[in-house]
Parts: C-alpha cells; sequence; structure tokens
C-alpha cells in the first residue's frame, strides 16, 4: 500500500475523478482518495511514476508520501489557511463597498456620493473595477475552474467560475450599451441597462464561495487536532546508553536494542521494555486512563506516555513508525483514506453532478429564451442554476462527517482502522464476547476467605502465603498479592514438594503446611461437611477453592477467580437496552463460563470452543444477522477477522489488534455500547 499527497482537488468530484484515473492504471488493485485529507491510497503493483503520470493528465498534482511525513508535517490545509483568511477578509471589504454603490441607496437609503447624481456610467464604471478586485484576489476559482472545463473534467470551482464569470462578462456588455446610450442622450436605454448590472451578484458568488472554503478548512483542521497533540507528546530527543555512556540523540536515531533512560517528568521517546527501575507512568494520552500505571523490571512501556516518578532503564522495543503511537496515527490516517459506502455513494453521484449542472443551467437559459423572455432574465435564470449548485455539500458532508467521528474517537481511545467499521458499528445486532481478558480482568484474585473453626484470617492467610510464596502458579500470584495487601508475610519454609494438579507441601518451623484441591487435602485429612458444601458452590460459581491445613489440621479455604471487569455488567446492559443480543463465546469449560456469564447478565454462553470452533460459531451467527466479535487474545483473532466487526480490547495481543476493526485502548467495555 502507497500513501500519496494529491494537489488541487476542491470537490468531491476532484477525488471521484482522480480515483478513476488511477484505477485505470495497469497493475493498481484499488485505489482511495480522501479529499479531507488530501491524500491517496493505492495498493498493487504499478509503478509510482505511473500512478503520478495517471493523476497529472488528469489535471492535478501527486507526490509520494515520505515514511516521516505521516502526521508530523503541516497539511497542506494547515498552510493555506492563513492564505484563505486574508482573501476572505479583503474580499468582504471590497464587497460591501460594492453593495453600497449598487444596492445601498435602494435597500437601505444610503446617500451616494453627490458627483455621483446623473452618472451612471462613473457608478456602473466604480462597480466594475471593486467587482475585479474581488475576482483577481479569487483567480484561483477561475484559474482551477476554467483549467478543469478545458481537460473535460469539470469540477466546482467550474461552476463558481461559469456562475461569477457569466455575471461580470453581462454587467460589462451591460455598461457598454449604456455607455452608448448615454453618449447619444438615450435616457430610457440607461435606465434599462443600468438594471442589467451583475457586478455584485459575480463578487458575492466569490466571496460566499470564499467563505465555504474557510469552514471546509476550519473543518479539516479540527478533525486532526487529536493526532495532532499526540505528536507533540512524542519527546524529539532520547537519552540512551552507548559504550557505556549517556548520549542524548534524536528520538528518531534510536534502533531496536538500544537501552534509553527515562527520568521522571520526561516522555517515553519510542516503545520499549524497562530492564531496570520502577515508576509510575502517565498513559493517557494514549488510553484515555488518568490513572498512572506501576511499571516494573519486565514492563512495557509506550512512546508518548509520561515517567511520573521513577527512574526508567528501558530496551527499545519499536522505533520509528512502528511505535504504538505511530501504529494509531496510521490507523486513524488509513481509515480517512478509506471510503465507508455512504462516501462511495456520494462520490458516484458527485462525479456526473458537475457535468449535470452545466447542462441544466444551459437547458435553463434556452428554455426561457424560446418562451419569450430577454437574454438578461434567461442569463440570470441559468446562473442562478450554477450558483445554487455550490458548495458541494454532498461531496464533503460524508468524509468530514467521518473525519470527525475518527477524531473524536481516536482522542477518547477507540481507534477505527477503516471508515467502513465506523459506519457499520451502527447495524450490529450481536455483540459476542471472548471470556478471559474481555469480560474478566484476566488476572486471578482473592475472592473468598473461609477459616476453619478457631483459626483467624491472617492465621489462613499466612499459612497460605507461606506455602505459595514457594509456587509459580498464576493461583499462587493471587494469594502473594492479597497476603500483601493485609500486610501478612510469609514465614521462613523448607522441603518445598509440589504435586502437579493436585497441590503443595513444604515444612514451616517443625510443622508440615500442605495446600490444594478438595481431593488432594481430602487424601490428608478428614475435611468437615460444610466446609465440603462450601467448597463445591465456590466451584459452581466459576471460582477455584484452595484448602489449606497446617499440622494436621484443616485451617480453611482461600477462593480464586478471574472476576469480570467493573463495566462488564453495565456494558452488557447497555447492549441490551439497545437491542442488541450479547452471547459469550469461551474455550473454558461450562459452569466456569456460566458462573462469570451471569454475573455480567449475559444470558447465552458458547463454552468449550477452540480458536478455529470460534471462528465457526461467529460464521454461524451471522446468518442472522450483523456481528460483532469482541476479544484480546491470540485465539480470538480468526474469530475478530470472521465477525463483520472485529474489536479488540487494549491490553489484548498484537495479534487480535491486527485482525480487528476497532481497537478499544482503555481496555474498558464501557467503550463498546459507547
Amino acid at each position: 500500500m502507497q500513501e500519496y499527497n494529491i494537489t488541487g482537488m476542491s470537490c468531491a468530484a476532484c477525488s471521484a475523478r482522480v480515483e478513476k484515473a488511477v484505477s485505470k492504471v495497469s497493475g493498481v488493485k484499488s485505489c482511495s482518495v480522501s479529499l479531507l485529507t488530501n491524500s491517496m491510497s493505492v495498493d498493487g503493483t504499478a509503478s509510482t511514476q505511473n500512478i503520478i503520470n495517471a493523476v497529472t493528465n488528469a489535471g492535478y498534482g501527486a507526490s509520494l508520501k515520505g515514511a516521516e511525513t505521516a502526521a508530523t508535517d503541516d497539511t497542506l490545509t494547515d498552510r493555506e489557511t492563513p492564505k484563505l483568511k486574508k482573501r476572505l477578509i479583503v474580499s468582504v471589504v471590497f464587497l460591501a463597498v460594492l453593495m453600497y454603490f449598487s444596492m445601498g441607496h435602494m435597500m437601505w437609503g444610503f446617500p451616494l456620493p453627490s458627483w455621483f447624481d446623473g452618472n451612471h456610467v462613473a457608478m456602473g464604471l466604480v462597480q466594475l473595477i471593486l467587482s475585479a478586485i474581488v475576482m483577481i484576489i479569487n483567480q484561483k476559482f477561475f484559474i482551477n475552474g476554467f483549467k478543469s472545463l478545458i481537460k473535460r473534467s469539470p469540477n466546482m470551482d467550474t461552476l463558481v467560475a461559469l456562475g461569477s464569470m457569466a455575471s461580470f462578462v453581462w454587467s460589462v456588455y451591460a455598461l457598454f450599451m449604456m455607455t452608448d446610450a448615454q453618449l447619444h442622450g438615450d435616457n430610457d436605454s440607461v435606465m434599462m441597462y443600468m438594471d442589467e448590472f451583475y457586478f455584485e451578484s459575480a463578487a458575492m458568488i466569490l466571496t460566499l464561495i470564499t467563505v465555504g472554503k474557510m469552514l471546509e478548512a476550519h473543518s479539516k483542521g479540527k478533525t486532526t487536532d487529536a493526532i495532532k497533540s499526540l505528536m507533540k507528546l512524542a519527546p524529539e530527543t532520547a537519552c540512551v546508553i552507548r559504550n557505556g555512556k549517556e548520549e542524548t540523540i534524536p528520538a528518531s536515531d534510536v534502533v531496536k536494542g538500544d537501552i534509553f533512560i527515562v527520568r521522571p517528568g520526561e516522555s517515553i521517546p519510542v516503545d520499549g521494555i524497562v530492564r531496570n527501575g520502577s515508576s509510575a507512568v502517565n498513559e493517557s494520552a494514549l488510553t484515555g486512563e488518568s490513572i498512572p500505571v506501576d511499571k516494573n523490571t519486565g514492563d512495557r512501556v509506550c512512546a508518548a506516555s509520561v515517567n511520573q516518578s521513577g527512574y526508567l532503564e528501558c530496551e527499545a522495543l519499536r522505533v520509528g513508525k512502528d511505535t504504538t503511537l505511530s501504529q494509531i496515527i496510521k490507523m486513524v490516517e488509513s481509515s480517512a483514506a478509506t471510503k465507508a459506502p455512504a462516501a462511495k455513494a456520494a462520490d458516484k453521484v458527485s462525479g456526473i453532478f458537475v457535468p449535470a449542472v452545466i447542462s441544466i443551467a444551459v437547458i435553463t437559459t434556452v428554455i426561457w429564451l424560446l418562451v419569450g423572455r430577454d437574454f438578461s432574465f434567461a442569463l440570470a435564470r441559468g446562473i442562478s442554476v450554477l450558483v445554487i449548485s455550490c458548495p458541494c455539500a454532498l461531496g464533503l458532508a460524508t468524509p468530514v462527517a467521518i473525519m470527525v467521528g475518527n477524531g473524536v474517537g481516536a482522542k477518547n481511545g477507540i481507534l477505527f482502522k477503516t471508515a467502513a467499521s465506523l459506519e457499520q458499528t451502527g447495524k450490529i445486532q450481536t455483540a459476542v464476547f471472548d471470556k478471559t481478558g474481555t469480560v474478566t480482568s484476566g488476572q486471578p484474585e482473592v475472592t473468598d476467605i473461609i477459616t476453619a473453626d478457631g483459626i483467624s484470617e491472617t492465621e489462613l492467610v499466612k499459612t497460605a502465603v507461606s506455602l505459595e510464596s514457594k509456587s509459580e502458579h498464576p493461583l499462587a500470584r493471587a494469594v502473594i498479592e492479597y497476603a500483601e495487601k493485609i500486610s501478612v508475610s510469609a514465614e521462613n519454609t523448607t522441603d518445598f514438594k509440589a504435586f502437579a494438579g493436585n497441590g503443595l507441601s513444604a515444612v514451616a518451623g517443625d510443622k508440615k503446611i500442605i495446600g490444594g484441591s478438595m481431593k488432594f487435602i481430602s487424601q490428608q485429612t478428614e475435611i468437615p461437611e460444610n466446609i465440603i458444601s462450601q467448597a463445591e458452590k465456590l466451584a459452581e460459581n466459576g471460582k477455584t477453592p484452595l484448602l489449606f491445613m497446617k499440622d494436621n489440621s484443616f485451617y480453611g479455604i482461600i477462593a480464586v477467580a478471574d472476576t469480570i471487569k467493573k463495566d462488564s455488567r453495565q456494558a452488557v446492559s447497555q447492549l441490551k437496552n439497545m437491542g442488541i443480543k450479547v452471547v459469550m463465546l469461551t474455550g473454558d469449560n461450562e459452569r466456569t463460563a456460566k458462573a462469570i456469564a451471569a454475573q455480567a447478565g449475559i444470558d447465552e454462553v458458547v463454552a468449550g470452543v477452540m480458536p478455529d470452533g470460534k471462528e465457526a460459531v461467529i460464521r454461524s451467527l451471522k446468518k442472522h444477522g450483523r456481528i460483532a466479535m469482541v476479544g484480546d487474545g491470540i485465539n480470538d483473532a480468526p474469530a475478530l477477522t470472521a465477525a463483520d466487526i472485529g474489536i479488540a480490547v487494549g491490553a489484548g495481543t498484537d495479534v487480535a489488534i491486527d485482525a480487528a476493526d476497532v481497537v478499544l485502548m482503555k481496555n474498558s467495555l464501557a467503550d463498546v455500547p459507547a
């Protein structure tokens, strides 16, 4: 896929013409032109020169985008906006004076200078000069419009140029005839031709269209504000360690494998992994989350996030255009360059819109002449047809809406990879959720503490953490974190043993500690009936009961589970209220899946499904309506691709994010119904 900058486009007819010309080039598979960003995306094997030649022959300019230009350079619109603003101000000033001389005395009773009394030719000359000044200031409309007409590719500028020039030329003719009549003393003809002046119409057309261009430029600028603000967050320099010495270099010169230093208050220059140090990092620019995220050795950090408190030494993993920030920008820009179905329909209409308007204007003029009206009356009606057809709201409104939607989404941590995905989200009938890491947090945590008679919670947790501190199992990590939370420390243990799939044992002091599944503990000691029933109830609710004993005495149960995210139930409820069916699709066992689904408010569950099976389930559901798949793992990638809309949560794997159409940077399900 190659990206090009396009110059000279003024309306949807222009973009449609460029697209049509490039699509005819041999080797081009697909082509998409964005009027809003003045850019073009081309997929295929065609040479760059052939593509540029096709654009040039169509009457426009093209240049290949550099790898570094994407969103870092000011856009053409940014550079032209000040010039456009000056044109508008000068045009309005001269138009106001022109309106005073042409209509002020009639409409508002403003007195004219005494030296104009009876001197109608002088009045006409002043109007001609003022109108000509406005036309010269806005000569770009005439240059572009008539150039396009000569190339047989008329656009909106052509309509403006024809309408304004027709008004001006007819007015000059009327002024010439009035001058001749005044020289011959024919006062009746003088007054008749004076009424044929349309100098103010010629200037008014240009000024109003310039106002429209200014509003259009403003709309384009607003849509890219979110991207520009992100780019400003990325630091220009980075401090790296090379040959054992600290060295400050441009951030663009950092290469993969470099060790870079980030001090408190500094922005992180590239994506990397923490090799030394710990800190709280503000990632709000990328995720929208205002709470800083703790980073320790082994944790990943992203470019444009801010180191708030500690000293970090990180190894560069992704640099340049491969950073998370650059990928976000690329997604949004690619989305702007692609077209939603509505935009494609608008372009098709725009492609025949201008020729049709010109034809209708000519036919209108001819018909009025045929029914006996004079030429000035017929011409005025023909000009009206040209003028009211500008600007082309049809070609501008749809891409502006799409670009604004993408800009607002990016600012709030919701990224749409294509314009079509933005449009399709409003048509979803069923939302399918993966369980682990999507509906749930993906990290096991302690949910319940049940102690045996005569045993305190502290005694149970101390016994458990003394045993689990030697284990690398994910469930052990949950117990350790809970013990740290309530400030309970582990005892020193010896003779640690792990029984795969069953449990653990160790010796603390002179007492043996055992922990594990109910089956494993029941082989060591007798478990009270009430404890057995409670353990079974916990298991039915999707939790894993861990039983512990010390010195042949039963101490109690610690239940661990992957709990649902705090916003999962709310998101599901909102989707249901919107009339969208919600389904959970998971590879986990049915009992656990149903327990989690019940907590989240999901009624339908498809459990025990392998990755390729998930894709088959999605294709089956698609027979009954449009499907959105929400997931985060590698195993979700096929299902994300198969769905009408694939939504990846931000904390997910790269594979899942690449396969999705929409990325939720906040890792919050509340953004799904949003």
